[in-house]
């Protein structure tokens, strides 16, 4: 077999892409290797991340309606498949990688905790309190991928697609996303920051184009299909949505997804950042905010959210005083600590190592944790 044959037939795409794209020549690795590897360095990075672990949790991990008994409402492997496939669309038309592109979005929402942003906020709490710094899912996605997988080890991926993990927020609207280079130190000095600077992350701006495309992508991704998700469980009624929007985006996913979309690759073709016209940014701004009052005001009751907040406590503290007391018979300890590095067990403290465990839970096994520490 001609190795070499292979590897430039699988590096083929690459002689259309964009100026503008990254090349897979240009992929930086935490830990360098000179194996004979077919696959370009961003497409061994969709194989890492999609059989990972915590790509699986994915399935169990809700969305925004965490208390619904539903089958349609979306899950968080729902909305990572979306963001994934508008953003490649958006890649594909700018002639970006679609492999960097994929391997972003698929990996950007693994550290989301259980319970979605409701259950992030509580955590927050919890690892501040316990001076652990700043939690956000963004940053716990690196985390995972980086430190944890692998029993510790960590996947080894490309910088450029942690980097777009981290710089994925799409609660931060911009009109204009453009890249800025990046060292591997300069990748990691932001990853530390945002644990010890508390607005930090709302600063962060990817390495990359492709970067740049997931982080309007994941907005993208859910302001349509949160709305379907709301109407669906009678949280609200699309004719309530002002006609503002509705005349520019429309009033369902399909319709605001395709107008958004168009939009970006009319005002992105040929140049260096990723844009939109006023006009459609305008409008996705009031819908975002229009959502956020509407829909992720009263996704949980006041109840509910309290509830939440006692669980995390609770099981915190649980977990917590098992690995302060040595209970190796406890879960954390059978389920987690166990398998991991002798470096992580050293390295690492009892609270980190407990925020790391429950920020990788689903929803159903953090329900069963809580279930088993108040017994």
């Amino acid at each position: 077999m001609d190795r070499e044959l292979i590897k430039n037939n699988m590096l083929s795409n690459e002689k259309t892409l964009s100026k503008n794209a990254c090349f897979n020549k240009d992929a930086i690795r935490l830990v360098e290797k000179n194996d004979d590897d077919i696959r370009p360095e961003f497409y061994r990075d969709i194989d890492k991340i999609i059989y990972s672990l915590a790509y699986t949790r994915y399935i169990d991990k809700t969305q925004v309606f965490s208390h619904k008994k539903n089958d349609h409402i979306t899950k968080r492997i729902i909305h990572v498949q979306f963001v994934s496939k508008i953003a490649r669309t958006i890649g594909r038309a700018l002639n970006l990688n679609e492999d960097l592109i994929e391997a972003i979005a698929l990996a950007h929402d693994i550290g989301h905790v259980p319970y979605g942003h409701v259950g992030e906020r509580y955590l927050n709490e919890i690892s501040l309190a316990h001076g652990e710094g700043y939690f956000m899912h963004n940053v716990e996605s690196v985390r995972d991928l980086m430190v944890l997988e692998k029993n510790g080890k960590g996947l080894n991926l490309t910088i450029q697609t942690l980097d777009g993990a981290l710089c994925h927020n799409g609660e931060f609207l911009q009109d204009k996303y453009k890249p800025i280079s990046k060292t591997k130190e300069q990748f990691l000095n932001d990853y530390e920051m945002c644990y010890k600077e508390k607005d930090y992350a709302s600063k962060l701006v990817p390495m990359t184009m492709e970067g740049c495309v997931v982080r309007i992508s994941d907005i993208i991704g859910y302001l349509g299909r949160d709305i379907e998700d709301a109407v669906r469980l009678n949280v609200l009624n699309k004719e309530d949505i002002p006609d503002s929007i509705k005349d520019i985006l429309g009033d369902g996913n399909g319709q605001i997804v395709d107008t958004i979309v168009n939009d970006i690759i009319e005002n992105s073709f040929g140049k260096d950042y990723i844009s939109m016209s006023p006009r459609i940014y305008q409008a996705i701004a009031d819908l975002k905010d229009y959502n956020y009052k509407h829909i992720y005001g009263v996704a949980n009751s006041t109840q509910e959210k309290e509830h939440v907040r006692e669980m995390f406590n609770v099981l915190f503290d649980s977990l917590l005083e098992d690995i302060k007391n040595n209970n190796e018979k406890s879960r954390i300890y059978i389920n987690f600590i166990n398998d991991m590095t002798d470096e992580y067990k050293n390295n690492t403290t009892p609270e980190r190592m407990v925020i790391d465990y429950i920020a990788g839970m689903t929803d159903d096994y953090f329900q069963s944790e809580y279930l088993q520490a108040i017994k």
